[in-house]
């Protein structure tokens, strides 16, 4: 049975109401879906509630550590006891920032959320682009089954970085990062 709707504040607080550095382990709380909440994400990464934008960064965040995306597609802000459906746009997670670390084996591109995610492309944080009406439209995966849409300007740093190789016979453009080649496009 699904319950009456319940503000953002009540479900921060059922998870303890404060972010840490750790997320929390959702993938080990089932509760029953308790219902949905009016909260959408937006393609450019910005949380509304009721359509206006959550204000306060420290909510948003600690929401973002029980955001989970289960096997139907749809999203869910998960604690031990409620579960509520969310709507997300396109990708939860907006990166924002690119980061190129030079180490002795090899380069590595770390990205930064705008909700200060951090993530180095590797085998288990691919990259991918996905060709939308004619625009790429660049992720990488930050855990579990969350994405973050690339920014354009990201995007573009990206193919400064970027280098052409044959793979499979064919001509790829892409990025290397962590010993990994990700493809960006084509040629």
């Amino acid at each position: 049975m699904m319950s009456k709707p319940v503000s953002p504040d009540v479900l921060a607080e059922s998870v303890g109401g404060q972010i840490s550095r750790s997320l929390p382990p959702i993938d080990l709380w089932n509760p029953e879906l308790s219902g949905e909440m009016d909260i959408r994400i937006t393609q450019d990464g910005t949380w509304l509630h009721e359509g206006r934008p959550i204000q306060r960064l420290t909510l948003v965040q600690l929401f973002a550590s029980i955001l989970r995306k289960e096997d139907d597609g749809k999203f869910y802000l998960v604690s031990p006891v409620e579960k509520y459906r969310i709507d997300v746009e396109d990708a939860p997670f907006l990166a924002v920032q690119l980061e190129v670390v030079e180490h002795k084996e090899h380069t590595e591109l770390n990205f930064i959320t705008s909700l200060g995610d951090r993530v180095a492309a590797d085998k288990q944080h691919p990259i991918w682009v996905v060709d939308q009406d004619a625009q790429p439209r660049p992720y990488i995966r930050v855990r579990d089954k969350l994405d973050a849409l690339i920014s354009r300007n990201l995007f573009y740093q990206m193919v400064e970085l970027g280098e052409e190789r044959k793979i499979a016979g064919k001509q790829v453009f892409g990025v290397e990062s962590a010993g990994e080649f990700f493809v960006l496009g084509k040629i």
